[in-house]
Formats: structure tokens, C-alpha cells, sequence
């Protein structure tokens, strides 16, 4: 098995592509060691030091370190882990998981802009920022602003607000006039 790695816009995370599926449809976010329970991988890679994020895409693993830590100290384990878990023949994810599109369910008068919003997220942005070894999903639409929540690689990456506010809001506006601004959800 030969896994690739590719740095991405966040310093602070690095997507491996195993070259077999991760997940057959969706992604999974795991911020914390506690959240990464349903996922045999996920708490592998948490169990090596400096771990503080993890992240699946269908092709794609991201992990994010904490910042006191050096890649070259970690990416042998971390390569380590992914080669151990595809050899183990386990599951990348517990029976529990339930695959969903990411975006949160929107109920009430702007359903025609949520939809064409989800869309454009579909369509537009989310495979581009998997390409970097995140997602972008929708949160919520207020009164002209959409919400997004950003996982994976685009959370807390040092050029995510440029990403929100110059590539994401200028299409949306473009698209959708009833969109005034776009902001980040934690």
C-alpha cells in the first residue's frame, strides 16, 4: 500500500490520499478524540501525540496538529496508522454511521434560496475545498446572510476568511441577490 500525502492552505493539516475509499459517500469530521468513537480509523490516528483534528473526504484523510508539534515527528506514525488500519481489515466507520449531504436541515419562508444555496455549495465550492482537504456546509440563512460551517483542513485554516469572504460571498451575491454576506459558524 503506498499512501500519498499533499499539504494543504492550513499549516496545520496534512490530507493523506490512501489510494482505496475512505468513505463511499459524504465526509465525517472528528475535532475531538472523543468524537472519533465510531470510527476505528479515526481513533487510531488520535492516538498519535499531537493529533487535535481528523477529517475523512471519500478519497482522503486530513489531520490536523496541534502547533507545538513538527510534521516530519509525526507523519511516520500517522502513516503508520493508515497503512495498520486498511491491513486490519476493520471498518473505516461504525455500524452507526449514517451518511448525510452535511448541510443542516432549513425550514421556513426562504427554502428557494436554501436550495439554490445547497447548490451552489454542492456543485461549486465543496469540491474545491476537498481538493484541499476540507468541506464547507451550510449552517443557516438570517436575513441575507448564510452561515457555513468549514471542517477538515478549512477549519481554522489562516486563509479561510479570505476563502468566506472574496471566493464564497461574491459567488453567492452573484447568483442569489437575496444574499447579503457570508459568515463562519464554530
Amino acid at each position: 500500500m503506498f499512501i500519498q500525502t499533499e499539504s494543504t492552505p492550513n499549516p496545520a493539516t496534512l490530507k493523506f490520499l490512501p489510494g482505496q475509499a475512505v468513505l463511499d459517500v459524504g465526509t465525517a469530521d472528528f475535532p475531538t478524540a472523543e468524537a472519533a468513537a465510531g470510527s476505528p480509523l479515526a481513533t487510531r490516528l488520535f492516538t498519535v501525540e499531537g493529533v487535535t483534528g481528523v477529517f475523512f473526504g471519500i478519497d482522503f484523510v486530513t489531520v490536523t496538529k496541534d502547533d507545538a508539534v513538527e510534521w516530519d515527528h509525526i507523519k511516520p506514525a500517522l502513516l503508520g496508522a493508515i497503512m495498520e488500519h486498511y491491513q486490519s481489515g476493520q471498518p473505516v466507520m461504525g455500524d452507526d454511521h449514517k451518511p448525510t449531504s452535511g448541510h443542516a436541515e432549513h425550514t421556513g419562508d426562504d427554502g428557494a434560496i436554501v436550495s439554490q444555496i445547497t447548490e451552489l455549495l454542492d456543485s461549486r465550492v465543496r469540491p474545491a475545498v476537498a481538493q484541499d482537504g476540507g468541506d464547507i456546509t451550510f449552517h443557516g440563512f438570517e436575513r441575507g446572510v448564510v452561515y457555513l460551517h468549514m471542517q477538515g483542513a478549512c477549519a481554522g485554516c489562516p486563509s479561510s476568511t479570505l476563502t468566506l469572504k472574496m471566493g464564497i460571498e461574491n459567488l453567492l451575491r452573484h447568483y442569489i441577490p437575496e444574499v447579503t454576506e457570508v459568515r463562519p459558524v464554530a
